[in-house]
């Protein structure tokens, strides 16, 4: 039975050919994740790679952003409901296993920001094609979080534990150039070249025998898929310990109220 796209609301599903392409689309802005885009992301990718229609996944956001990481309300009631924060552990692990475990090709159509968990999902793509518009970083620790749900694992691999660690540590966002030359991202294009530059890469590798692309990927993918089983559960139990500190409840509330933070280090 082919899934069922109809089915997400935070998240569009359109075809064209053998192309699937999923739009992040949620009721803010800059498609910051709440809760039902966070439960629909730990499904989509079981479900695309289910979906017997189509070869290549694209991936992208509506609108301006990308994906902003974590919405401030949600991470809020996550504040005042530390229990609400545990129960998505099976959920985030399954949004990082589901992804790494796609046998298809799957491209970000990076048109802005990616941030946090926005910008995990964007790195762990197989190819990372930006907007000269986008802007890319892991900003956990500025909202005093741990980078738990995935950026300790996919940062490293990229451009090298040095930078990585430093950039994970900042919480600095990055412009798509830099992120180039880092090494982060495969393509910079202006932005009204987006569309045309990823459907230039999608045909490139459509144009190749179909199981030696998505067996090749998955062989690549090997490496990953272990580091991720060895630190998922680590990292998101250090997550969920520093949603419970005073920092954390003092870092959003700056963050919201548009201030400093008064961090005491507890």
């Amino acid at each position: 039975m082919a899934p069922d796209f109809s089915r997400y609301e935070r998240i569009v599903a359109t075809r064209s050919d053998c192309i699937l392409t999923l739009t992040l689309t949620a009721p803010n802005p800059v498609n910051a994740v709440d809760g039902e885009m966070h439960h629909e992301l730990s499904r989509i990718f079981l479900d695309a790679q289910d979906d017997t229609t189509s070869d290549l996944i694209v991936l992208t956001g509506a609108g301006r952003a990308f994906c902003a990481g974590g919405d401030t309300a949600w991470f809020k009631t996550h504040i005042e409901n530390p229990a609400s924060f545990r129960a998505l552990g099976p959920e985030a692990k399954r949004i990082i296993t589901s992804l790494l475990d796609l046998e298809k090709p799957i491209l970000c159509r990076l048109n802005g920001a990616a941030a946090g968990l926005g910008a995990t999902i964007a790195l762990m793509c197989d190819v990372i094609i930006a907007s000269e518009k986008a802007v890319v970083g892991d900003p956990h620790v500025k909202v005093g979080l741990v980078a738990g749900d995935g950026g300790a694992i996919i940062w490293p691999q990229l451009i090298g534990f040095a930078r990585a660690k430093e950039l994970l540590m900042t919480g600095e966002m990055l412009t798509a150039e830099r992120a180039l030359h880092l090494g982060l991202i495969n393509h910079v294009v202006a932005h009204e070249q987006l569309d045309n530059k990823v459907a230039e890469v999608a045909d490139r590798i459509l144009a190749n025998p179909k199981w030696a692309v998505r067996w090749t990927k998955t062989t690549a993918n090997i490496p990953l898929r272990a580091l991720a089983a060895q630190l998922l559960d680590a990292a998101m139990a250090y997550e969920l310990l520093s949603n419970s500190l005073a920092d954390r409840r003092e870092a959003v509330a700056a963050f919201v109220e548009k201030r400093p933070p008064n961090l005491t280090g507890e």
